[in-house]
């Protein structure tokens, strides 16, 4: 093998950087239960590697590198095209801090980060995360099924009982106006009244 037909440094540099993309997006519960409840249509188990490859083109075809705001920009664009999903829970920030600092150390040709997250998508891999909504209030909620953790807080709080007035016996009259909903009407005293 002659030193032009060897991989150069650079090419192997991306690989690593490209495995640990695609590696930290298989561990991003956002994206794993929009591809498993396929949000984004029947293309959706695809889409994870689409994603990973625009990434890795943003940083080596970009004359300035990407920084976290732009990937995370960036991730939650494509979520909201690809998947119709709105993004408020900071997520996509998590994920754009953890690849720019991969970025970062392939660079310095180290795999630390890479290796991590690999680790953690064989874990997972497979697993689906549950997904059941929370009637009450309308929101989905969802739990990883490997280990039962929330993935969302829920704060809803029971609504409060209502308690029954009762009207002392000296104070009740004969006149007491009950309307169609079971409410009793307040009646004005009788001065006045025609």
């Amino acid at each position: 093998m002659t030193s032009s037909e060897a991989p150069t440094a650079f090419a192997l540099q991306a690989v690593l950087f490209a495995r640990g993309v695609i590696a930290r997006l298989a561990v991003w519960s956002t994206l794993r239960i929009a591809v498993q409840e396929n949000w984004g249509g029947p293309d959706a188990k695809q889409k994870p590697t689409w994603i990973a490859s625009t990434i890795v083109d943003s940083f080596e075809e970009e004359s300035e590198q990407p920084d976290e705001q732009y990937i995370e920009e960036m991730l939650l664009q494509i979520m909201a095209d690809e998947f119709e999903a709105v993004l408020e829970d900071d997520s996509a920030a998590s994920v754009a801090k953890d690849i720019v600092r991969m970025w970062l150390e392939t660079r310095e040709r180290k795999d630390g980060t890479v290796q991590k997250f690999e680790a953690l998508a064989d874990k997972i891999k497979g697993k689906k995360i549950e997904v059941k909504e929370n009637v009450e209030s309308g929101d989905d909620d969802w739990e990883d099924e490997e280990n039962g953790e929330d993935l969302i807080d829920d704060d809803d709080e029971e609504a409060p009982q209502l308690i029954e007035h009762q009207i002392p016996p000296s104070s009740q009259k004969n006149e007491l106006v009950v309307d169609e909903d079971g409410f009793t009407l307040v009646q004005g005293k009788g001065k006045g009244r025609r």
